[in-house]
């Protein structure tokens, strides 16, 4: 294994993440890129990329505000403006930033405040006339309608950015392998404890509970989200949890999304509870394959084309076609966010292939519906691509499927882990052979 992982403090008596190299390296990154593009500067409304630019948070509460934002110029440090107080906290507490260059500053708040966008568009003309960048593609990453508007009547001509930084946060630095390995770890901790109170009578939401406590004592700075699926709803996958109370012989399959220092997991793993049916068990064994094939086919030089071509096609198990099957049989990189560049999906990989390199990190997920209807099993591995394949940073056990809260003891033993969830179908040989034989007996006698 070449991925370490670590506590989640600083010492000073062994080299963890160096989080000075860390935005050092990432800033290097963002700027290079800036230099090899036709962009006179780099104008950040998206969390991550603020975050991956300037290494400044403020919380997650303000990720989908567009309130913040950052300029990045060519051949410059970047400024940042941010949120009432938080500029003044940068000036105390990020001297990375730089004399000057942590300034208050708002957008619109999503339109609920007039008048913000002529104000945004004016600062940035400032610093563009004052480095003769005015007359260079600005590269936006997201922008409200107002904001680029108030932008063009600046005579700033405006361009997408965000494919350049998806770009750039492809590859990951060693300190981001660590953080999203670290991430990984809590997640391993979460599902054991999850594993272990999984029973009848529990409910889905109980299960996000509880993993939210475990991950926040461990130090997560943010849940994003737990999706807790079982029974009945397996299938179709509705990406979501609700109270529902969870009964023996149920399926249930969890995805948990959080993060760590801002690198994220994406974390499926399946279970049952009690016990599991046959066909169960045949779904997690053809969902375990898939993604099986597809991490043997990662190495540096394949292509996104190339592992997907494993997986089945959406009408082989349900769907229409790819894209109502999207996400279900998938690859997305994983980093400051969850769904990041390269993508595999069948949808988009073979018009649009991506070559694997070595420092990517991503997630591989399979999906595969029972032939009992209700049914379906789903496995997510992260994994980091080496110098000649992959490690699998995720780790809680997966390779068969596990049933929790069983145990049971009947007349004649334990009752078997694999077993339908009515009783009337789990009789044993020699029963149907009894029965069988009466009925053979009553039909002679009618006769």
């Amino acid at each position: 294994m070449s991925v370490r992982t670590f506590g989640t403090m600083a010492v000073d008596w062994e080299q963890r993440v160096d989080f000075e190299r860390l935005r050092t390296d990432r800033l290097a990154r963002a700027r290079a890129a800036l230099e090899a593009s036709d962009l006179g500067a780099l104008l950040c409304f998206d969390m991550n990329n603020i975050r991956y630019i300037t290494a400044t948070h403020i919380g997650t509460w303000a990720i989908d505000k567009l309130v913040r934002f950052c300029l990045l110029p060519r051949g410059d440090d970047p400024i940042m403006w941010d949120f009432g107080s938080a500029a003044r906290h940068h000036q105390l507490y990020n001297p990375w930033l730089g004399e000057g260059r942590s300034r208050a500053g708002i957008s619109t708040l999503r339109g609920s405040v007039e008048g913000r966008a002529e104000d945004v568009a004016h600062k940035i003309r400032v610093e563009l006339e004052q480095r003769a960048l005015v007359e260079e593609p600005l590269g936006v990453d997201l922008v409200e309608l107002p904001v680029l508007r108030a932008l063009e009547r600046e005579g700033i001509e405006v361009v997408d950015c965000q494919a350049l930084l998806q770009n750039v946060r492809m590859i990951k630095t060693p300190d981001e392998i660590t953080l999203i390995a670290t991430a990984c770890a809590m997640v391993d901790a979460a599902y054991h404890e999850l594993f272990r109170q999984l029973r009848p009578g529990v409910r889905e939401n109980e299960c996000v509970a509880l993993v939210n406590r475990v991950l926040y004592e461990l130090g997560s700075e943010h849940v994003e989200g737990v999706n807790a699926i079982s029974g009945e709803r397996c299938s179709p996958h509705p990406h979501v949890f609700t109270d529902r109370i969870l009964r023996p012989g149920d399926p249930a399959y969890f995805d948990i999304l959080h993060a760590f220092n801002g690198y994220r997991t994406c974390y499926y793993r399946t279970f049952a509870v009690g016990s599991a049916s046959r066909s169960q068990v045949d779904a997690y064994k053809r969902c375990r394959e898939l993604l099986d094939e597809a991490i043997s086919l990662v190495r540096p030089g394949a292509t996104t084309a190339e592992v997907v071509s494993v997986w089945p096609e959406a009408t082989e198990f349900g769907f229409a076609d790819e894209e109502a099957a999207f996400a279900l049989q998938y690859g997305h990189g994983v980093g400051l966010s969850i769904w990041e560049k390269p993508i595999f999906s069948r949808l988009v990989s073979f018009d649009h292939p991506e070559e694997i390199q070595e420092g990517m990190v991503f997630a591989l997920e399979t999906f595969w519906p029972a032939s009992d209807g209700w049914s379906a099993a789903r496995i997510e591995e992260q994994l980091v691509v080496t110098a000649d394949g992959c490690e699998v940073i995720t780790r809680f056990p997966a390779e068969e499927l596990l049933v929790a809260g069983s145990g049971q003891m009947a007349v004649g033993g334990l009752l078997p882990p694999v077993r339908e969830t009515q009783s009337n179908l789990n009789r044993d040989a020699a029963v149907d052979a009894v029965v069988a034989s009466a009925r053979l007996e009553g039909a002679a006698g009618e006769s």
